[in-house]
């Protein structure tokens, strides 16, 4: 495993410095799981894992670029000594035998377009307050950029933010598409040869402009406009490559379909 350049990681590894609570089962069966998984199929590259804060509430974003890259993030986050609380589509919940492990293992469901829609926000907001590291995907789905750059995002991580006045963390991931590529004209799955899976976090997004104002729907869109233009930059980074000016706009794309 390749863990970068992080001056801080003899400290953070050392015996004895690890502020994760106790996982309980479920949690270490997950661990148990995914850990030994991702070191034989993948050849982790974590970076930038000091920007984590180690204890005390906090929300991270990321790009979302496969069906593969939650396991990708989950590992990532553990390694960054930090348990993730996940927010994901309800459906997963109801997996037979996954569906129950996650819900035991402390990750958030998301009920869209349902009575239930504010109860993974209200949840949210209810880990970050107890100190939990939740991760957000911004994007609500697999970003459908033909490239693979970030698309535009939903409020809702800025709106924990702004609520709980906790850090946005941006992460950018770059790999998992090549171990499950989620949208294309043939589905590809691919373990071997081992695929990098290219993680990098960075320093807390900026948000002190809309800190202490009326959080009104312009304001969380603004923040969110910043949240998703960090987020690029930092795949930018990983990829080597200048991220789009303007980025990809689900909604507008759909919309255009359906006047076409």
């Amino acid at each position: 495993m390749t863990y970068g350049d992080d001056a801080q990681e003899a400290a953070v590894t050392s015996p004895g410095h690890d502020p994760r609570p106790p996982r309980g089962f479920w949690f270490g069966l997950v661990v148990a799981l995914v850990k030994p998984f991702m070191l034989v199929f993948t050849k982790p590259d974590f970076q930038g894992r000091e920007n984590m804060p180690r204890t005390g509430g906090v929300v991270f974003v990321t790009n979302h670029i496969s069906h593969f890259d939650p396991f990708v993030l989950g590992f990532y986050i553990w390694e960054c000594r930090r348990i993730p609380r996940l927010l994901g589509k309800a459906s997963l919940f109801k997996l037979p035998i996954a569906g129950r492990i996650i819900t035991a293992a402390g990750q958030i469901p998301v009920y869209r377009e349902s009575a239930q829609a504010s109860d993974a926000f209200r949840d949210a907001v209810a880990a970050v307050e107890r100190g939990e590291c939740v991760g957000v995907y911004p994007e609500g789905t697999i970003t459908r950029d033909p490239e693979l750059w970030p698309m535009t995002g939903k409020t809702g991580a800025a709106r924990i933010a702004l609520m709980t006045g906790c850090p946005v963390i941006p992460i950018a991931n770059w790999g998992a598409q090549e171990v499950f590529h989620s949208y294309g004209k043939k589905l590809r799955i691919g373990l071997l040869p081992r695929k990098r899976m290219l993680v990098k976090a960075g320093p807390p997004v900026d948000l002190d402009a809309f800190r202490g104002q009326p959080i009104t729907n312009e304001l969380l869109h603004e923040a969110t406009e910043a949240i998703m233009k960090t987020v690029a930059a930092g795949l930018g980074e990983l990829r080597g490559q200048t991220p789009p000016k303007e980025l990809f706009d689900l909604r507008k794309a759909k919309a255009e379909e359906e006047n076409e």
